[in-house]
């Protein structure tokens, strides 16, 4: 039986622009284990209070603090003939989604700003919000929709010229990515979002570690940390992948009044 072919499909090209964009990233990878004990147990109380966190919004959390203090990893590289290294006064997170637009199952990306003064409460609101949106007539994803109408050339263009402008680059990349495929069996992976920093978020598991000379088990978060070469170096992201396995690790946030969740909404974790 011959092999069908079948054209790329018209709601990805803003995924095609987009890797066609990335191409001069010069990429490196890291990974650390991290003990999400305290993390899974400020979790579990705030699900007894009626309020449900994913693993990602803590990641988030501490991520845009970190970045936020360290200025080289929440900078971006601008510019091709004259490059120039632009620095952000506030962390913007790049979040990335799982849609589905006319039937095609795609990536689509939410730009959460200003993270480093958001409450944890405040960050699940904005992932939740971006998770209930309908990709077809949500005004959040307009841009990407009218990308996809666009002939494909025309479509590269347009996205080369925001992903390029110093004063447009943050609304299409943000200045930190956090990417997860822990929902299912992923340990770890490796991502390029575009931003100085990308985090890759694995599944938080039960693992052996050693406490006290004694082995017991701890639930254990793999987290991946990409970074440009172009912009920081190996030192500089080994600290700030070091400073968020130790904000993680020891996770505490002032008690905040929360609203809880529907019943239904609450079992399910």
């Amino acid at each position: 039986m011959s092999a069908r072919t079948a054209p790329i499909a018209r709601q990805r090209r803003h995924t095609l622009a987009f890797l066609e964009e990335i191409r001069s990233v010069s990429p490196v990878f890291l990974s650390a284990d991290v003990d999400m004990t305290r993390v899974t147990g400020h979790r579990a109380a705030m699900l007894a209070q009626g309020r449900r966190y994913s693993l990602v919004t803590y990641v988030l959390h501490a991520a845009a603090r970190v970045v936020h203090e360290h200025p080289e990893a929440n900078s971006a590289l601008v510019g091709r003939l004259r490059p120039r290294v632009v620095r952000s006064a506030s962390a913007h997170g790049k979040l990335t989604l799982d849609k589905t637009l006319d039937g095609q199952r795609i990536v689509l990306t939410a730009v959460l700003p200003d993270l480093q003064r958001a409450s944890l409460d405040e960050i699940q609101q904005l992932v939740d919000q971006y998770r209930a949106l309908d990709p077809a007539v949500a005004a959040q994803f307009a841009p990407v929709r009218a990308l996809h109408k666009l002939p494909r050339a025309l479509g590269r263009l347009a996205f080369r010229s925001a992903a390029r402008s110093a004063s447009r680059r943050t609304s299409v990349f943000g200045t930190f990515a956090v990417t997860s495929l822990g929902h299912g069996v992923v340990d770890d992976f490796y991502s390029v979002g575009g931003t100085t920093v990308t985090l890759g978020v694995g599944r938080c598991t039960d693992r052996p570690v050693v406490r006290g000379g004694q082995i017991q088990g701890a639930p254990v978060l793999r987290l991946s940390l990409t970074f440009d070469h172009r912009v920081i170096d190996g030192a500089e992201a080994a600290d700030v992948l070091g400073d968020l396995v130790a904000r993680l690790e020891e996770f505490s946030e002032p008690q905040q009044p929360v609203t809880p969740l529907p019943a239904e909404e609450r079992a399910q974790g």
